[in-house]
């Protein structure tokens, strides 16, 4: 995610580092070159042979593409936002869930089954983000969760699951066992649900892209507006033509770059939730409410992105 202070307007038109402008210039420079080779064209030998293209077409053209783009961004952004609030969602479910392990009844909160549980819940984070994400979750559920409990977790496909899985196997014998009340038992199980909620949605966002014809499709007709503009702009405005082609042309390919980032929001990309740093603030609050050393705080970002 990326991450600035508020600049002031003027400055805010010139910002680098943190936009998609670094991505593009390849682009737009091939913008640049068709429009010197479209003013060339107009006045070498088009306007001799009577057919210099109308902007009128390029302005209904434009209109129709900008509101489509306008479509793609809300689409993408409500991915975006969707998956930001499962995992706000994820922190607030596992606050409440560590405090009712470490205040249930006969369970003492410095005993080894409240930490574990507690723990465990900061396992599940991770486990959740890694799967998202396509990595190796070794380290952390090593670290965090009970020596029986690691083959078992690592070995699955899906951790989170396992880790709900085993949590609600701990509940379970604790209510039978008579060391949690009957009451914590169905607060803490209800809550474990949500848990699952919180899987099954980000799993829905992440494997259910866009239709790939539908991107395809825009991301066609953008470029192809892009590379036609300045013959249209050529026969009007002269050499003014590849500098008034470049600035159209980053506001189209830049919305179409913007929506291809965060259409995906569980990535990299520098538009990407900065899983790294929800996953430490979850973590970083189970292990406060235990007593324990907190974790070094997050890293500053890297060029202004956070992982």
């Amino acid at each position: 995610m990326i991450v600035r202070p508020k600049l002031h307007w003027f400055r805010m038109i010139f910002v680098w580092h943190g936009s998609v402008l670094p991505k593009m210039v390849p682009r737009l420079a091939l913008i640049l070159a068709l429009g010197v080779v479209a003013v060339l064209s107009h006045q070498l030998l088009l306007s001799r042979l009577n057919l210099d293209l109308n902007i009128q077409p390029f302005t209904l053209v434009g209109v129709s593409l900008a509101i489509f783009l306008g479509f793609r961004n809300t689409v993408s952004y409500e991915r975006y936002w969707e998956a930001r609030k499962l995992w706000g969602q994820l922190l607030n479910v596992s606050r409440s869930l560590g405090r009712q392990a470490l205040s249930a009844t006969q369970w003492p909160p410095e005993g080894p089954e409240a930490r574990s549980f507690v723990l465990a819940l900061a396992a599940f984070a991770h486990a959740l983000k890694h799967q998202l994400r396509g990595s190796n979750p070794a380290t952390e559920l090593r670290e965090l969760l009970p020596a029986p409990w690691q083959a078992r977790v690592l070995a699955a496909r899906y951790r989170p699951v396992a880790i709900l899985l085993l949590l609600g196997r701990q509940i379970g014998e604790a209510r039978r066992e008579g060391r949690i009340s009957e009451t914590m038992a169905l607060a803490m199980e209800s809550n474990l649900n949500l848990l699952a909620d919180v899987v099954g949605g980000c799993e829905r966002i992440a494997n259910t892209p866009i239709p790939l014809p539908y991107a395809v499709l825009l991301h066609r007709t953008v470029y192809g507006f892009c590379m036609v503009l300045p013959f249209g702009l050529a026969s009007t405005i002269g050499w003014l033509t590849p500098l008034f082609a470049v600035f159209i042309s980053y506001t189209f390919i830049a919305l179409d770059a913007i929506a291809e980032e965060i259409e995906e929001p569980f990535g990299s990309d520098p538009n990407d939730l900065p899983l790294n740093m929800l996953t430490l603030g979850i973590k970083s609050s189970l292990l406060e409410m235990l007593g324990d050393p907190l974790p070094p705080e997050p890293p500053a970002p890297k060029d202004y992105v956070l992982l």
